[in-house]
């Protein structure tokens, strides 16, 4: 221990802010190297969650940085497809999928281009209208009834197919029609309608996101190509929420404005949630039927890796930051660069979530105003910026030492 520390600080001073200085690198390694083994777990530790509910002066920045703060691209179709096709090459180069299973996955994700079934003549006089005939035909030359993969059928557009042979389901039994090629007609569109009626994942998620009235909204007609009126979708609800909630933040001048606020946010976190969940539960059974393609040997290559993304980049900074920065306080070794990159660090998360008048707190017993346990950590940070703890325990002593040796003369006779 150096003489001239001695005299600033006693001993046992130097000894506490020792225990201090390896007390706050215990418990960022420790968060660190936590965050890091969640990654392999069902729930990966993200600071999402914290950085989409950030209060404060610095709001709009800390939700930036998740590159979609409210999860509109998870309500955007053309995003999610996007989003899903590239995961799915990604998923098919990491694990080196052979054709067979390519096909396999590309059937799950995007659907067949079309569905035939064998039928070795139409029945006489049966010929499809125009509306029918974008969505089925029958193919001579193959001897095929075929439905557009893209199309499919409409359960109308099924009764009007068999209603060219005057059969009605609700009514009539297979087995009493007499006819052999009528009734491998009715027997083949049957077929053909329940095996198109299976949607592909990406086929799922249009269907819910532009298809479901209730979500997307539509637009009645009263007269041909006129709009009588237009029925808001809870998308477009969900939209318009949140654009006033934005509106109405910048006006918050009370605590009856804020609570107001508070209650607003609530309400439109749960219609987010009722909104992005179905997509992502989508998602999530996409990845599950995916990996019951693979072998055994393809499944020890281990998970894919995750897309480098903006949230993943910020995850990633935040933990090697985190268990970086606690090793080395841990070990004394560049402790004021580490002290000064920790303060830094846990200062994002205290702008995060501010303490400050006005603005709400993160719910839990702590109750804090300006100063809480976040601050104080900065500080003690900073306060070790300019005292040598690594010096008196730690690696530093080391170098130091090493550093300022001086020389040894050469022996001279």
């Amino acid at each position: 221990m150096n003489n001239s520390d001695i005299r600033c600080i006693s001993v046992a001073g130097c000894v506490l802010l020792v225990l201090v200085r390896l007390s706050i690198g215990w418990q960022l390694l420790y968060e660190g190297l936590w965050k890091f083994s969640t990654q392999q777990t069902a729930k990966p530790w993200t600071a999402e969650p914290y950085l989409k509910n950030a209060q404060g002066p610095f709001r709009d920045y800390f939700r930036s940085l998740t590159g979609d703060p409210d999860d509109l691209r998870d309500l955007d179709y053309d995003t999610i497809e996007a989003r899903w096709t590239g995961w799915a090459e990604r998923f098919k180069k990491h694990y080196g999928l052979d054709e067979t299973q390519s096909k396999m996955l590309d059937l799950m994700l995007k659907g067949p281009q079309e569905f035939a079934r064998k039928l070795e003549q139409l029945p006489p006089g049966v010929k499809f209208s125009r509306g029918l005939a974008k969505a089925i035909k029958y193919d001579p030359k193959r001897k095929m009834l075929v439905v557009d993969g893209k199309r499919h059928l409409t359960p109308r557009e099924k009764r009007d197919l068999l209603k060219l042979v005057n059969f009605d389901e609700t009514k009539d039994s297979l087995e009493d029609v007499k006819d052999p090629v009528v009734k491998a007609y009715i027997d083949t569109v049957q077929k053909i309608y329940l095996m198109q009626s299976r949607l592909s994942f990406l086929e799922k998620a249009k269907a819910t996101l532009q298809g479901d009235p209730k979500l997307a909204g539509k637009i009645n007609e009263k007269e041909k190509g006129t709009i009588d009126e237009k029925t808001l979708g809870q998308i477009e609800f969900y939209k318009d929420r949140l654009k006033r909630f934005e509106e109405n933040l910048k006006k918050a001048r009370t605590e009856y404005d804020q609570e107001h606020l508070d209650y607003d946010w609530k309400e439109i976190q749960k219609l987010r949630s009722e909104l992005v969940g179905p997509i992502r539960k989508l998602e999530s059974d996409l990845k599950w039927q995916a990996e019951k393609l693979l072998t055994t040997s393809q499944l020890a290559k281990g998970p894919l890796p995750p897309e480098m993304t903006a949230i993943r980049d910020i995850d990633l900074k935040t933990m090697w930051t985190l268990t970086i920065v606690g090793a080395l306080l841990l070990a004394g070794l560049f402790t004021r660069v580490a002290a000064l990159a920790g303060a830094f660090l846990i200062t994002q998360f205290y702008l995060a979530y501010p303490p400050f008048p006005g603005y709400p707190q993160p719910p839990g017993p702590e109750h804090s105003l300006i100063v809480n346990k976040n601050f104080i950590e900065i500080m003690i940070l900073l306060a070790m910026v300019f005292l040598p703890t690594g010096r008196w325990f730690g690696l530093d002593a080391l170098f130091s030492d090493w550093f300022s040796g001086k020389k040894k003369p050469d022996d001279r006779a």
